[in-house]
């Protein structure tokens, strides 16, 4: 179905949903990992969410919706570790060390950019407006890392730092070699086997790092991780997908701008993480440098049908199964 073809309505409720749901996961993430540790959290996460949205596919399509191909099951297995168990819960291991939920989900938002870079490296010629947006993003990376204040510190830990960075770099591959890479036609079924994949990474990295839980899990956190799985590892990717096919791309791609604002507005209701200067500034410069990059890809993705296909990789910045 074309976009233009369904009410006002359903979209602006799926854009809603996407915008809260995928700004909000990051606060989830460190409700959590202050009472479980954050490998075997988020491996559980997505093993039940795979398992859930698995069942649910059978249910609807029965199970040979379910049957793959070795390359179809390698493939979805490969981006899972990508996208999701270093992407995306490595996340959570740099949360652990100190960085705050709302500098989480903007140190994330630079997926455009990183996936920029990696277009360049493999011979495309991304426009100049592109390149420009990725030069502004190190500025605004700066701004919020680089220690500042009268006693030159920036607050934020280099180790939490360096990891989330990281699993921004592993997404924006993950996203950039997607298109490349053997994957059932079904998004759903591919989603599902994704995250089972990452599950079974994260959980046997808890067990190799030797992670163990201290005492009893609070409602609180189990709230969260109820929250992650239900939410935000299949409502929110429900709703992203359903809007890829049934709103303009420009439209869905407003989720890349406004979710980190929502995750620095909860995070500071919530969690009482401060809303510094630099925290501000930095911001806003990233969040322009990312409307550059994805503005300028945008204008491109007519020039041929994989140039489309890109484009609504590159949208995915957090998260392909669920933010965060």
């Amino acid at each position: 179905m074309s976009p233009g073809s369904v009410g006002r309505g359903p979209i602006a409720f799926a854009l809603f949903l996407v915008y809260v749901i995928w700004g909000s996961v990051y606060l989830a993430i460190r409700l959590v990992i202050e009472e479980v540790p954050p490998l075997g959290s988020m491996g559980a996460r997505f093993l039940l969410a795979g398992a859930l949205m698995a069942a649910f596919l059978a249910c609807r399509g029965g199970w040979g919706r379910l049957r793959l191909t070795w390359r179809e099951a390698a493939g979805a297995a490969f981006l899972g570790v990508l996208l999701l168990a270093c992407g995306n819960g490595l996340t959570s291991v740099g949360q652990l060390h100190g960085v705050p939920s709302g500098v989480t989900a903007l140190l994330i938002a630079m997926v455009p950019l990183w996936i920029c870079l990696y277009r360049t490296l493999g011979g495309d010629r991304p426009r100049v407006l592109e390149l420009v947006g990725v030069g502004v993003g190190l500025i605004g990376l700066a701004v919020l890392v680089l220690p500042h204040g009268g006693g030159g510190q920036s607050g934020l830990p280099v180790i939490g730092v360096a990891v989330i960075v990281l699993s921004s770099l592993s997404w924006s591959f993950g996203s950039w070699i997607k298109p490349r890479v053997w994957l059932p036609q079904d998004v759903y079924v591919t989603a599902a086997y994704q995250l089972l994949a990452a599950g079974a990474a994260m959980s046997l990295a808890s067990v190799a790092t030797g992670e163990r839980l201290d005492g009893a899990i609070g409602p609180r956190a189990w709230g969260a991780f109820g929250y992650l799985v239900v939410f935000g590892s299949i409502v929110g990717f429900t709703a992203y997908a359903w809007l890829l096919h049934h709103a303009p791309l420009s439209l869905v791609a407003t989720h890349t701008y406004v979710n980190p604002v929502v995750a620095v507005a909860l995070g500071s209701v919530v969690l009482s993480e401060p809303v510094t200067p630099a925290l501000v500034i930095g911001g806003v410069i990233v969040l322009v440098s990312v409307v550059l990059v994805v503005s300028a890809h945008a204008r491109t993705r007519v020039r041929e049908d994989s140039s489309a296909t890109e484009f609504k990789v590159l949208l995915s910045d957090q998260k392909a199964s669920g933010g965060g």
